[in-house]
C-alpha cells in the first residue's frame, strides 16, 4: 500500500534520514520546484555534538532537538513521514517503510551511522552507546542511579563497581564525556553526595591508539591529555577493550577494571539499508559515491553524510565522518539539484576542511584550524560559540546559552533527575 502523499507534477525527492545531512538538504530544497519527502524514524532532529551534555545532566533533552514539522510548516512542497525504512527497490524506484511504500524520482540516502562494537556481541550487550538522545538519557539515569545506590553500600569493592566508570574511545565524544564526568566528580559529588568520598571515584579513558583525538594535531592531542590528567582522569593509551560482562572490563594486556558502566565511544559503522547491491558497500558499511554524491552504478540514487564514501585528492580513504562533511555535501547536492532544474551540468564536490575542535571542560578546549591550532580558554569560547550557533531554533539557542551561563557562574546544574520510562501495566 502506498504511503499517503499527494501526487504532483513536480519531481519527487525522497530523503531518508533527518540528521545533519538530510535536514540541511531538505532545508535548501524546500524553496525549489521539487516535492520533498523527508522520512525519519523520529519526528525531530537531534543535535548530536551535545548528547554528552544531556547524559551529564548539563542540558535538557528538549534543548538539542527540534521537530521537523515546525521547521517546514511554511513549505507546502515538503512532506514529513515518521517511519522506519525497511527496504529500497532501485528497479521500481520505491522505498518500503513500516507504513507502506513511497515512490521517488530521486532518492537521497542520509541514514548516518551507528555505534561500532567491532563484532563483539558481549560488549554490545552490556556497554552503553551514545548515538541518540534516548541513549544519552539512559546513561544519565544509570550514572545518577548508581551514585544513589552507592550510598547504601558499605563494602568498598562493591561500591567501586557502582561509582567507577570506563569510557572506551579517545575521540571527541570520549574526551568530552571524560572531562564532564571529572568536573561532576570535582564540583557536584562533594556537595550533593556528601557521604560519598569523591576521591574514590575513578574515571578511566581507554584509547586503542597512541594518542587521543586521532585526526587532530599532536599539539591538540597532547593538550587534551594534559587537561584530562589534571582533572584526575586515568587515561590509558595503546590499549584495547576485548571483553565486558556487565561488571568487569578486560583489556588486551590482561588488566581488568570492575565497573557497572562501560561507555562505548570507540567508533561508528554505517547503518544498513536492505535492497542495495553489495558492490556499492565499502569498509564501515558506507556507500561508495562519485564526486556528485551519486551511488555508483545506481541511477537517481544519492548518498550524503556519514554513510557516503567519496574519494578525492587528500581523502583517498574517504572523508572523515563529521558534521562539516555532511553539511557541505548537503549544500552542494542541493545546488546540483537546482542546476538540473535549469538543465545545467552538475558540479563535482570538493571538501573544504574548516577545522575541528573538542572541549574537555571549563576553560579547557582544543581547536585545530587549517593553518593553526590553539587550546585553553579562548579555544573553549570558540567551541561554545560555534556549537551555540549550530543549534536549530532560537528558543533552543537561548535555553542552551542560559544553561551554560548558569553552570559557569554557579558550578551547578539542577537537571540531575532520574526519569525512567513508564511501562504500561507496571507500577
Amino acid at each position: 500500500m502506498p504511503v499517503n502523499i499527494p501526487e504532483v507534477e513536480q519531481k519527487r525527492i525522497v530523503v531518508i534520514g533527518g540528521g545533519f545531512a538530510g535536514l540541511e538538504l531538505t532545508k535548501r530544497l524546500a524553496s525549489t520546484d521539487h516535492q520533498i519527502v523527508l522520512v525519519d524514524k523520529n519526528n525531530y532532529h537531534q543535535f548530536q555534538p551535545l548528547f554528552y551534555q544531556v547524559a551529564m545532566a548539563g542540558l535538557e533533552p528538549s534543548s538539542i532537538i527540534f521537530p521537523f514539522r515546525k521547521l517546514f510548516r511554511k513549505y507546502k512542497n515538503v512532506f514529513v513521514r515518521m517511519a522506519e525504512v525497511t527496504e529500497v527497490n532501485t528497479a521500481t524506484k520505491q522505498i518500503f517503510t513500516s507504513y507502506g511504500f513511497i515512490k521517488y524520482d530521486y532518492l537521497v540516502i542520509a541514514i548516518g551511522a551507528n555505534t561500532n562494537f567491532f563484532g563483539n556481541e558481549k560488549i554490545a550487550e552490556h556497554a552503553i552507546p551514545m548515538k541518540s538522545v534516548a541513549e544519552a538519557l539512559f546513561l544519565r539515569n544509570e550514572i545518577l542511579s548508581d551514585y544513589e545506590n552507592s550510598l547504601t553500600i558499605r563494602e568498598f569493592d562493591t561500591r567501586q563497581e557502582f561509582i567507577d566508570i570506563v569510557i572506551v574511545g579517545g575521540g571527541p565524544t570520549g574526551v568530552e564525556v571524560a572531562g564532564a564526568l571529572a568536573e561532576m566528580k570535582q564540583y557536584i559529588i562533594p556537595r550533593e553526595y556528601r557521604e560519598l568520598a569523591a576521591h574514590e571515584i575513578d574515571i578511566h579513558l581507554i584509547q586503542s591508539s597512541d594518542q587521543l583525538l586521532k585526526g587532530m594535531s599532536n599539539k591538540s592531542a597532547n593538550a587534551a591529555l594534559k587537561y584530562l590528567t589534571a582533572l584526575g582522569v586515568k587515561v590509558k593509551l595503546n590499549t584495547r577493550v576485548v571483553d565486558y560482562d556487565g561488571k568487569v572490563v578486560t583489556m588486551n594486556d590482561g588488566s581488568k577494571i570492575s565497573t557497572r558502566k562501560l561507555i562505548w565511544a570507540a567508533g561508528i559503522t554505517g547503518n544498513r539499508l536492505t535492497g542495495l547491491p553489495n558492490e556499492v558497500l565499502v569498509s564501515g558499511n558506507r556507500l561508495k559515491v562519485n564526486r556528485f554524491n551519486q551511488v555508483e552504478g545506481l541511477e537517481d540514487v544519492y548518498a550524503i553524510g556519514d554513510i557516503a564514501y567519496m574519494e578525492e585528492k587528500g581523502y583517498e580513504k574517504g572523508h572523515p565522518q563529521v558534521a562539516q562533511v555532511a553539511l557541505q555535501q548537503a549544500k552542494h547536492l542541493a545546488k546540483n539539484f537546482r542546476q538540473r532544474l535549469k538543465n545545467k551540468p552538475m558540479q563535482a564536490f570538493s571538501y573544504k576542511d574548516k577545522g575541528s575542535m573538542a572541549t574537555i571542560g571549563r576553560n579547557k578546549a582544543v581547536v585545530d584550524l587549517p593553518r593553526t591550532s590553539f587550546h585553553g580558554a579562548f579555544a573553549w569560547y570558540i567551541w561554545l560559540v560555534v556549537h551555540l550557533f549550530a543549534i536549530i531554533g532560537t528558543k533552543n539557542k537561548v535555553f542552551v546559552f542560559l544553561n551554560w551561563m548558569w553552570n559557569y557562574i554557579t558550578y551547578d546544574q539542577s537537571l540531575r533527575l532520574i526519569i525512567r520510562p513508564f511501562l504500561k501495566g507496571k507500577s
